[in-house]
């Protein structure tokens, strides 16, 4: 395997993916608040964008639950009702696949073994329309009557009245497209600082980074997508480009999101801590 060396120029780009990861999880508190606000919920919103980046640290612990329930709880101390904040912590994830699946669909036959097949783009065109289709609240609302259903089944309690959403959440899953944009920015600056690039290869670097956040956001039992994400990432790409490189950004790419995770923390903390005084 061929050594790989960072220069000066590779370490500010590093710099530069750092911060770029860190707008994207910050963006990703921003459009919690939309989601709420499609909930007709009146929230503080830097406040809450605060809660979002001191709670997104808390995915890496077992059980990769606990930064939706510190949400909820800061929700319900913010007077949202328990229905509401519930929803919005299931809402935020679920339109986080739907945009890694549009941005898979679109861009997911640059790294399929025969992008030129008919049948290929026909079963991108009925994927993308089932997705889009999938985030309407006729199809929504039945599901999250029923969850609320069977939540008071459970607990032997008598069911209340389901939140349901009102209109189509577009702008929310604009938003979080825009995520998964500017997250995939900060990988393909990981990759540009260890080696040349060039922009033909910008839609397939997206959709496989999409693909394997993707697959690293939805299998249970890895925390964070540890393991799921830079398995698949290394799949996808060691085949197009040098290995050494895709291995080493990979792993790179793992440490500056943890380091942009744990900055955004931080600096909410003190943020949060300097509006108090």
């Amino acid at each position: 395997m061929t050594a790989i060396r960072i220069n000066e120029v590779g370490w500010a780009i590093l710099a530069i993916a750092t911060g770029i990861t860190l707008l994207a999880h910050t963006w990703g508190g921003w459009i919690w608040t939309w989601i709420l606000q499609d909930l007709n919920q009146s929230v503080p919103t830097t406040e809450l964008i605060q809660v979002y980046l001191k709670t997104n640290i808390a995915k890496y612990l077992p059980g990769n639950v606990w930064h939706h329930y510190r949400r909820i709880m800061a929700l319900k101390n913010a007077n949202v009702t328990t229905g509401a904040a519930t929803l919005s912590v299931l809402l935020e994830p679920l339109l986080m696949a739907a945009a890694a699946l549009i941005i898979v669909v679109m861009f997911g036959s640059r790294f399929a073994v025969s992008s030129n097949s008919l049948i290929l783009r026909i079963l991108q065109l009925l994927s993308l329309i089932i997705i889009l289709a999938g985030v309407h609240p006729r199809f929504l609302n039945p599901v999250i009557s029923l969850l609320y259903k069977l939540k008071a089944k459970k607990s032997d309690t008598q069911p209340t009245a389901a939140f349901s959403i009102e209109r189509y959440p577009l702008r929310p899953l604009l938003g979080e497209l825009g995520f998964l944009v500017i997250r995939g920015i900060g990988f393909i600056l990981t990759l540009f600082a260890l080696m040349p690039l060039n922009m033909s290869q910008i839609p397939l670097l997206l959709g496989a980074f999409s693909f394997a956040w993707l697959l690293g956001f939805v299998v249970p039992g890895a925390p964070g997508g540890l393991g799921v994400f830079e398995a698949t990432a290394i799949a996808l790409l060691q085949n197009r480009f040098p290995s050494a490189a895709v291995i080493s950004a990979i792993a790179l790419y793992r440490l500056i999101s943890i380091i942009a995770e744990t900055a955004g923390a931080v600096l909410a903390s003190l943020d949060e801590n300097l509006a108090k005084s």
